[in-house]
This record gives C-alpha cells, structure tokens and sequence, in this order.
C-alpha cells in the first residue's frame, strides 16, 4: 500500500558549500581549514581538492533548474565563511553570490535552508575551534549573513554535525584541520554548541518569527551482547556520539556520565557561567543525519586516535546486513527508533520539530555511454526503506516535518574525494549533470508526497 505523508511534510535535498561550489579563489575568498588540509600529503584520497568541486559557484542557476525539474520543495545548503568574510570584511562577490542563488531558488518556489557552518572555518583564526573567541566569531559572521539574506531566508541552521568538527577532527585526526589531542577534542565540542547558543541568542533578537535550529549527526549504538562489559562500551559511545550535544542543546546540561568518562581530559577552565545557558537557547528545530547504526563490544585498547574518546576500547561488530560504498551498514529500522527515541526523551518535551536533513548512500554507480546511472537496486531502494522508516516514526508519534536526501549532486566527498557518490544527480569528469534513476523517483515522491508501492 502506498504511503501518503502529512499535509506540509518537506521534501528536499541537501549540499554543502565546500562540496561543491569551487571558486576556491575568487572574489576575494579565503583559505578554509579545508583548504589546507587537502594540500597535506596523504590527507585525502588521490591528492583530490575542493578548488573547482561541481562548479555549483558559476552553475548555480542551472543546479536550481534541476531542483525545481525534481519538484522539491526546499534546498539545504551552507554559506562558506571564508568567502564572505575576510576578517570582519565583508566580501561583497560572496555576499552577491548567496543572494543571487537565494532569489534563484525562490523564483522557482524553493524554500532556502540556510546552515551557516559546514566545516569550511577559516584558516586564519588562531587555535580553530580549540579557541573560545572563534565562538565569538562565529556569531559576527552570523549576523553578517543575516543582514544580507534574513529578508529572504527564513530557516536558519547554525552548525552541521558538530561531532565531526570536534571528536573527527581534532582527536581522530581524520577532518580538518587533523588533530589529534583529546582535550582539544572537547575544547572544540564545547566551543561550537557556544558558537551556536550565542548566534542562536542574536539571530533570535535580531529576528524573532525566524526558524533556528542545528544539525546533529546521530549514529546510534547497540551492545553486540547483553553482557555488563558490553552494555557499558556502547553507553560510552552513545555517550559522545548521540548525547553530548543533544542533552545541552535540549536540556542545559552535560550528561553527568559523559563528564565523568571524560575527567580526565577535561579542561578544568572550559565551561564559564552562563555558558549552558546560551547553548540551551531555544531552538525550533533539530536536523537529523541519519546513515547507518553500529554493533560494538568490548576489546583491547588499541593505540592510536579515535573519535570515540570515551570508549577507546570500543570495538565495532560487523552485521549480516547490506553495506554501502563507505562500508556503512543498511539498517532503516535504526533510523525509525532514532526518531521516536529523539521525540519522547528530548525534542517532544520541548517541543521542537524533527527533520532529517540528511539521509542517503554512496554506491558503485555505473553509467551508461550517456552518463545515466540505473540505481534502482541500489540508491532508490535505500531510500524507499528510509523513508519508509521515517512514515513509521510519524505514526508512533514522532514530531517528524521532513526529508532532505543527501545529497543532490555528486561531489567532494571530504577526505575521500571524489571517490564516493551520493548524489541524486550524477556529476561527470566535464561537471555534466545527468540525474540518476534515484532522482526521478525521489522527485516523483516530492511531487506527491506519496511513497508508491
């Protein structure tokens, strides 16, 4: 039986500037920590960059086309600091840039989404996220996005996946800007929900009918036996992994049991009073990125860094379930208990909205002699299962508005470059954009906000 969503419920896909805009130099911008980082021997697969990406800078008009072709009803996307600002100047060929592609994506009857931070720091800033008055900074830029495009954009994301630009970056070492110190680790963690409660705070004066919110990554834990040992190595990683930034954000508080895994590494100076306060400003809305949930038991320590800083011992159990090309697990059932888990112990009560604001899988895509890609048994059967989850959630009672699938293009996949394609719309040598078989199921689901049999 077909599935039919509520009246209203989003449908959208989701990018990042890094990912896809290139123009690395012009108009004045900036060298983002990315920047850097991709000119670091061995940092990302096959030497790859971000210097021209999907060219989305220059072919934004086009990409807009195809998003309104789809019948989408919103566009994720993230503004690159460095590009609009070089120190507290305003680079106006950046500014002009995002209003152009704002008013783009309106006259096509496509609501902007806005996230303010996907990674791109500047590189110029002293200590990154390890130093408190990058917090600071973040809130200038904030305000300086809003002036230009608050009269337009009415959705505001402050920052994506925190813990990837925390525990990822600074103590796995795996992201910019590759560090591997697990006090700056939680330096960095607590300084960007500071960043956020702060530009929360300002836009919310500044602004008070708009929509704010975060974007959370969550990649769920369960004990590879019900034993003690077991039981406890995945409270520790659910602990950094799912806890951390949601119980400030939502409650005002640092889980008590996190703080205590993590004594030992914990600056002592590193929370000021009032800074809960701010970082529990309260928001409207809670993005969810969702991929895959993990099996872990119980091991050795091994050496070496880790983004799970809390459970070193964690070692992770590999599941009879099918896998994408980032070796990532299928699991929608775990995406489907993530919603109602998220909407009774944290956003229901407070009453805040859910949405998936990404969702989506990279395959082995093969593309005919025209650069079409059949991802049927692949991509659109992902995401059918997914969406299926979320319908499932809905029903339970999750407060669930929408469904961004990442992502809309293929494009600079991080520190495994081009390598790894999630994209709705396929993206070849000569930046041609061809959609994928995925993209016109997806977009017959927005259009109809049915999910077909």
């Amino acid at each position: 039986m077909a599935l039919r969503f509520p009246p209203g419920f989003l449908f959208g896909s989701a990018t990042s500037a890094f990912q896809i805009e290139g123009a690395a130099h012009e108009g004045g911008k900036q060298d983002s920590i990315w920047d850097v980082f991709c000119r670091v021997p061995g940092a990302v697969v096959n030497g790859e960059n971000g210097d021209v990406a999907c060219d989305h800078y220059h072919r934004y008009a086009d990409d807009v086309a195809l998003m309104a072709k789809l019948g989408l009803d919103t566009y994720r996307f993230s503004t690159s600091w460095p590009r609009v600002l070089d120190g507290d100047q305003v680079l106006s060929a950046g500014m002009d840039f995002y209003s152009r592609l704002v008013d783009e994506l309106l006259a096509k009857g496509i609501k902007p989404w806005l996230t303010l931070y996907h990674w791109d720091l500047p590189a110029v800033l002293p200590g990154g996220w390890t130093n408190r008055d990058t917090a600071k900074r973040f809130v200038d830029y904030a305000m300086a996005m809003h002036d230009r495009l608050g009269d337009r954009v009415r959705t505001w994301t402050t920052l994506n996946e925190p813990w990837c630009s925390s525990f990822l970056s600074y103590a796995a070492g795996v992201h910019a800007p590759g560090q591997t110190d697990i006090a700056d680790s939680i330096r960095a963690a607590h300084h960007l929900l500071l960043a956020h409660g702060w530009a929360t705070e300002a836009l919310r004066e500044a602004d008070p009918e708009a929509e704010l919110g975060i974007t959370l990554n969550f990649t769920p834990a369960l004990p590879a036996e019900p034993t003690a040992a077991d039981l406890d190595v995945v409270r520790r990683v659910n602990g950094t992994a799912n806890r951390f930034f949601v119980e400030p954000i939502i409650d005002g508080e640092y889980p008590i049991d996190v703080r205590d895994d993590l004594a030992e590494y914990w600056p002592d100076d590193l929370v000021v009073d009032g800074d809960l306060a701010a970082i529990s400003t309260p928001i409207d809305v809670l993005g969810v990125n969702y991929y895959t949930t993990n099996v872990f038991r119980a091991g050795e320590i091994e050496a070496g860094p880790t983004p799970h800083v809390a459970a070193p011992d964690a070692v992770q159990v590999v599941r009879d379930l099918p896998r994408t090309e980032m070796g990532w697990e299928i699991d929608p059932d775990g995406l489907r208990d993530l919603l109602t888990w998220l909407h009774d112990e944290y956003t229901g009560p407070a009453e805040v909205k859910l949405v998936i604001t990404e969702n989506g899988a990279a395959f082995d895509d093969q593309p005919d002699a025209d650069g079409y890609v059949d991802d049927t048994n692949t991509r659109v059967d992902y995401l059918r299962r997914h969406l299926t989850a979320v319908h499932q959630a809905i029903e339970a009672g999750a407060d669930v508005r929408g469904y961004l699938a990442w992502s809309l293009m293929d494009n600079f996949e991080w520190a495994l470059g081009y390598d790894k394609r999630f994209g709705l719309v396929a993206v070849d040598a000569n930046l041609r954009r061809v959609p994928k078989a995925s993209a016109d199921w997806y977009g017959h689901v927005a259009r109809t906000a049915t999910l077909p049999d």
